[in-house]
């Protein structure tokens, strides 16, 4: 029996489906971290450059060799996978070159002599990536980007939700640690690409998880939590007391911790009910309860509204882009786990979408059905590839905006330092941007019950991808204060071996180099995350 592979690479983590020869679902697989150190694309990019775009390959290669090893088919009968994904992913996944995603500007990139590869629509075999687990001759299809800067993650959001079909102006965001956004006017399409961080997905929230079985996914007016269950429906929790935990009505559901749309159902009501006034939460102990013990910080909301802030500065900036006012956005495309599960209403709230619009569209993982249907339907890569060709569309770079710094000032100010809603609207104007609208309670439209609609048998959650760094630092002395000082407890008990210490470090919890703390705790000044290699990777069981 032959079997084909959809697999979604994401910022923060990967999924995989199964399907048989007919192009039936059979299975689900998924991480729940990325496997690379860091917290968004532009650590993963920085990661890849300074320890090699090799080390990078390999070890996203190993990551993709534990997904599709859950999903407990015979990887030697894998006819066809198709890999879909944000130019940065995908580039990395195939060991392409990446430079010219991670620098700004042409003269740069002239400068290091970086040739931007090709991205356009094709097909190769495995053997152009002999680490992973499956035949050689195995085909793996790469769907198009629209230009190097607008990938084929973009492409699935616009075709899947049918957002070309929309008369409109509409704006649409696949949301997740690299939130992909664009705006849909007068037959062009304007994208921008937010590095959200992880928040929005869980992430870096003391109880946060991603969008998995026993997450929190949603709170209603009177505290009461729902719960994502094993086949990711949302199903009644328990309603509490926010200010003390305690129940005031038992649900059906047992909570594991909270997901990014509970965290903004959490602000959102935390903001209506006067417990929240930024940056501060209002209750004895300064936190939100939840229910099971589950609680919000403070420390959780500033990391949540520093994500917040960047996707309404990317909305603005969008909306500058195209020539029009925020308030003539009518209609928001939300795509990805945390489009699918949030509240529209608390979504506005807190500045996750576009407050004055008509209707909202939750639209699901749009980058893994795309990839689904590369494998469906023989046509569907050059039907993708005319798409991209003739697709009018160009990319801001929010790095280089104006709008985009401004806009997010404003933000830093509003969520990060208190200063009230009015003076946050008086200092857009002074930045040439209209003060927002007053919220306009959207028609909403699910066109999927869940993120991803169908799942097969089941889902399987793969905890830990296993993949670990290695080093031996001369001068290490063994004292261990990398160890104690990394706040993601990613490097493991270190050991002597061969007359020298050995330092592992699991990389799907490394938060790579925008923390560097192992680098400057060492006090021999000899930790140098750029020297770290791959341990090597299991092959499947039964490959040949």
């Amino acid at each position: 029996m032959g079997y084909k592979i959809a697999i979604d690479l994401g910022t923060s983590g990967q999924r995989a489906q199964a399907l048989d020869e007919r192009g039936k679902i059979l299975q689900t697989a998924m991480t729940v971290r990325h496997p690379l150190p860091g917290a968004n694309i532009m650590d993963h990019l920085t990661f890849a450059i300074r320890n090699g775009l090799q080390l990078s390959n390999d070890i996203m290669v190993g990551s993709v060799n534990k997904i599709i090893g859950a999903l407990e088919i015979d990887l030697n009968e894998v006819e066809t996978i198709a890999v879909c994904g944000n130019p940065a992913q995908l580039s990395l996944f195939e060991g392409i070159e990446i430079r010219d995603l991670a620098y700004a500007g042409e003269s740069l990139l002239r400068e290091l002599k970086v040739t931007p590869p090709e991205r356009r629509g094709k097909i190769i075999t495995a053997e152009s990536l002999p680490k992973l687990n499956v035949r050689p001759k195995t085909e793996i299809i790469i769907p198009p980007a629209v230009r190097h800067e607008i990938g084929a993650d973009a492409l699935a959001m616009v075709v899947k939700s049918k957002m070309l079909e929309e008369k409109d102006v509409a704006m649409v965001t696949d949301y997740g640690t690299n939130a992909e956004m664009g705006i849909f006017i007068d037959g062009e399409f304007i994208t921008g690409s937010a590095a959200a961080g992880p928040a929005i997905e869980g992430q870096h929230i003391e109880y946060g998880m991603l969008a998995t079985p026993g997450a929190i996914s949603e709170l209603d007016e009177n505290w009461h939590n729902y719960v994502l269950d094993e086949r990711f429906k949302k199903q009644s929790g328990d309603i509490v007391d926010p200010t003390t935990g305690a129940v005031i009505t038992k649900g059906g559901i047992r909570a594991k911790g909270i997901t990014g749309t509970g965290v903004i159902s959490t602000i959102a009501m935390g903001m209506e009910k006067g417990l929240i006034v930024p940056p501060h939460i209002k209750t004895p102990d300064n936190k939100l309860h939840l229910q099971d013990g589950i609680y919000f910080t403070e420390e959780d909301l500033s990391e949540a509204t520093k994500a917040l802030g960047a996707l309404r500065a990317g909305h603005l900036t969008l909306a500058e882009a195209a020539g029009i006012d925020y308030e003539n956005v009518e209609a928001m495309y939300m795509c990805g786990a945390s489009g699918t599960y949030v509240n529209p209403l608390h979504a506005q709230r807190v500045g996750y979408i576009p407050p004055a619009l008509n209707r909202t569209v939750q639209a699901g993982n749009t980058s893994l059905s795309m990839a689904v249907d590369l494998l469906r339907y023989p046509g569907k890569l050059d039907e993708l590839q005319e798409l991209a060709d003739s697709m009018k569309a160009k990319h801001v770079m929010f790095a280089n905006s104006e709008t985009f710094k401004n806009a997010y000032v404003c933000e830093l100010a509003y969520w990060q330092e208190g200063m009230p809603f009015e003076m946050y609207n008086q200092y857009l104007q002074l930045y040439g941007i209209k003060p927002l609208p007053q919220i306009r309670k959207p028609k909403e439209m699910r066109t999927v019950g869940r993120d991803i609609e169908d799942i097969g048998a089941g889902i399987t959650i793969v905890e830990h991808i296993g993949i670990k760094l290695v080093g031996q630092f001369e001068g290490c002395i063994g004292c261990r204060t990398c160890e104690k000082e990394c706040p993601e407890s990613a490097i493991l008990p270190i050991k002597k071996k061969d007359g020298k210490f050995n330092i592992e470090i699991l990389s799907e919890f490394c938060n790579g180099t925008a923390c560097m703390r192992c680098e400057l705790a060492c006090p021999e000044k000899v930790f140098d995350l750029s020297l770290l290699k791959l341990k090597a990777l299991e092959k499947a069981k039964g490959m040949q």
